[in-house]
Protein backbone atom coordinates (compact mmCIF):
# COMPACT_ATOMS: atom_id res chain seq x y z
CA UNK A 1 0.00 0.00 0.00
CA UNK A 2 1.34 3.57 -0.84
CA UNK A 3 0.62 6.03 1.41
CA UNK A 4 1.61 10.10 1.33
CA UNK A 5 0.95 13.23 3.21
CA UNK A 6 -1.08 15.82 2.01
CA UNK A 7 1.64 17.80 0.49
CA UNK A 8 1.94 14.51 -1.48
CA UNK A 9 5.06 13.56 -0.06
CA UNK A 10 5.57 9.68 -0.43
CA UNK A 11 5.84 7.71 3.02
CA UNK A 12 8.78 5.60 2.26
CA UNK A 13 8.53 3.10 5.04
CA UNK A 14 5.90 0.79 6.12
CA UNK A 15 3.07 1.95 7.59
CA UNK A 16 3.11 0.73 11.03
CA UNK A 17 7.14 1.88 10.92
CA UNK A 18 5.25 5.26 9.62
CA UNK A 19 2.83 5.87 12.46
CA UNK A 20 5.67 4.22 15.23
CA UNK A 21 8.17 7.28 13.85
CA UNK A 22 5.50 9.66 13.95
CA UNK A 23 3.98 9.06 17.79
CA UNK A 24 7.46 8.80 19.23
CA UNK A 25 8.29 12.21 17.60
CA UNK A 26 5.01 13.94 18.61
CA UNK A 27 5.12 12.19 21.91
CA UNK A 28 9.29 13.83 21.81
CA UNK A 29 7.68 17.81 20.95
CA UNK A 30 4.82 17.39 24.03
CA UNK A 31 2.04 16.75 22.00
CA UNK A 32 -1.14 14.43 23.35
CA UNK A 33 -2.41 12.20 19.96
CA UNK A 34 -5.46 10.73 18.84
CA UNK A 35 -5.45 9.06 15.90
CA UNK A 36 -8.93 8.85 13.58
CA UNK A 37 -9.13 6.32 10.63
CA UNK A 38 -11.82 6.91 8.04
CA UNK A 39 -12.62 6.26 3.83
CA UNK A 40 -14.44 8.05 1.74
CA UNK A 41 -15.47 6.82 -2.22
CA UNK A 42 -16.69 8.45 -5.07
CA UNK A 43 -17.79 6.61 -8.36
CA UNK A 44 -16.05 8.49 -11.28
CA UNK A 45 -17.14 6.85 -15.10
CA UNK A 46 -17.52 3.76 -13.78
CA UNK A 47 -14.64 3.28 -11.58
CA UNK A 48 -14.76 3.65 -7.95
CA UNK A 49 -12.20 5.70 -6.28
CA UNK A 50 -11.07 5.26 -2.47
CA UNK A 51 -9.31 7.40 -0.17
CA UNK A 52 -8.55 6.04 3.52
CA UNK A 53 -7.00 8.44 5.98
CA UNK A 54 -4.63 8.32 9.04
CA UNK A 55 -5.28 11.77 11.30
CA UNK A 56 -3.24 12.87 13.85
CA UNK A 57 -4.74 14.88 15.94
CA UNK A 58 -2.69 16.97 18.32
CA UNK A 59 -4.60 18.43 21.62
CA UNK A 60 -5.76 21.70 20.79
CA UNK A 61 -2.91 21.97 18.54
CA UNK A 62 -4.42 21.02 15.41
CA UNK A 63 -3.20 17.89 13.32
CA UNK A 64 -2.20 15.94 10.09
CA UNK A 65 -2.87 12.81 7.69
CA UNK A 66 -1.38 10.55 6.10
CA UNK A 67 -3.52 9.51 2.75
CA UNK A 68 -3.65 5.96 0.73
CA UNK A 69 -5.76 5.92 -2.26
CA UNK A 70 -6.89 3.11 -4.39
CA UNK A 71 -9.10 2.15 -7.58
CA UNK A 72 -11.86 -0.27 -8.36
CA UNK A 73 -13.37 -1.17 -11.72
CA UNK A 74 -15.95 -3.17 -9.99
CA UNK A 75 -19.82 -1.96 -10.20
CA UNK A 76 -21.05 -2.29 -6.64
CA UNK A 77 -24.11 -1.00 -4.85
CA UNK A 78 -24.23 2.03 -2.44
CA UNK A 79 -24.40 -0.19 0.45
CA UNK A 80 -21.94 -2.59 -0.21
CA UNK A 81 -19.56 0.79 -1.57
CA UNK A 82 -19.95 1.63 2.51
CA UNK A 83 -19.39 -1.18 3.55
CA UNK A 84 -16.14 -1.47 1.44
CA UNK A 85 -14.85 2.15 3.18
CA UNK A 86 -15.57 0.27 6.57
CA UNK A 87 -13.68 -2.41 6.17
CA UNK A 88 -10.67 -0.36 4.52
CA UNK A 89 -11.02 1.77 7.68
CA UNK A 90 -10.60 -1.24 9.45
CA UNK A 91 -8.36 -3.05 8.26
CA UNK A 92 -5.86 -0.37 8.72
CA UNK A 93 -6.66 -0.15 12.32
CA UNK A 94 -6.56 -3.39 13.14
CA UNK A 95 -3.00 -3.26 11.93
CA UNK A 96 -2.50 -0.33 14.16
CA UNK A 97 -4.17 -0.97 17.39
CA UNK A 98 -1.60 -2.61 18.82
CA UNK A 99 1.21 0.03 18.40
CA UNK A 100 -1.25 2.99 19.54
CA UNK A 101 -2.32 0.62 22.61
CA UNK A 102 1.40 0.30 23.33
CA UNK A 103 1.77 4.43 23.23
CA UNK A 104 -1.39 4.80 25.02
CA UNK A 105 -3.29 6.49 21.74
CA UNK A 106 -6.66 6.70 21.72
CA UNK A 107 -8.49 5.59 18.00
CA UNK A 108 -11.68 5.78 16.64
CA UNK A 109 -12.50 4.58 13.61
CA UNK A 110 -14.73 6.57 11.40
CA UNK A 111 -17.65 6.12 8.75
CA UNK A 112 -19.06 8.18 6.12
CA UNK A 113 -22.26 7.31 6.97
CA UNK A 114 -25.36 9.73 8.07
CA UNK A 115 -27.12 8.86 11.06
CA UNK A 116 -30.51 10.22 9.62
CA UNK A 117 -32.83 7.56 7.87
CA UNK A 118 -33.36 9.69 5.06
CA UNK A 119 -30.05 9.80 3.36
CA UNK A 120 -29.17 6.69 0.95
CA UNK A 121 -25.81 5.79 3.11
CA UNK A 122 -28.17 5.22 6.49
CA UNK A 123 -29.00 1.76 4.70
CA UNK A 124 -25.63 0.31 6.09
CA UNK A 125 -25.52 2.30 9.08
CA UNK A 126 -25.90 -0.78 11.45
CA UNK A 127 -23.79 -3.66 9.35
CA UNK A 128 -21.33 -0.75 9.50
CA UNK A 129 -21.62 0.15 13.21
CA UNK A 130 -21.82 -3.79 14.14
CA UNK A 131 -18.61 -4.29 11.92
CA UNK A 132 -16.34 -1.39 13.90
CA UNK A 133 -17.90 -1.95 17.19
CA UNK A 134 -17.19 -5.73 16.96
CA UNK A 135 -13.58 -5.35 15.98
CA UNK A 136 -13.53 -3.02 19.41
CA UNK A 137 -13.02 0.16 18.29
CA UNK A 138 -14.82 3.26 18.92
CA UNK A 139 -17.51 3.70 16.45
CA UNK A 140 -18.28 7.44 14.73
CA UNK A 141 -20.75 8.11 12.10
CA UNK A 142 -22.10 11.63 10.75
CA UNK A 143 -21.72 14.12 11.90
CA UNK A 144 -19.01 13.11 14.39
CA UNK A 145 -17.03 11.10 11.62
CA UNK A 146 -14.47 14.15 9.97
CA UNK A 147 -11.99 11.71 9.36
CA UNK A 148 -14.40 9.98 6.70
CA UNK A 149 -16.47 12.52 5.88
CA UNK A 150 -14.14 15.53 5.67
CA UNK A 151 -10.45 14.49 5.73
CA UNK A 152 -11.06 11.48 3.31
CA UNK A 153 -13.54 13.32 0.96
CA UNK A 154 -11.16 16.30 0.24
CA UNK A 155 -8.36 13.79 -1.20
CA UNK A 156 -10.32 11.00 -2.70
Amino acid sequence: MAWRRLNGQKIELPIKDAVEETLIREKAAGHKLKVCIGSDSQVRGGVVEYATVIVFLREKKGGFMFIHNSRSMKQISLRERMITEVAKSVEVAYALCDLLDAHDIALEVHADINTDPHFQSNTALKEAMGYILGMGFVFKAKPEAFASSYCADKVV
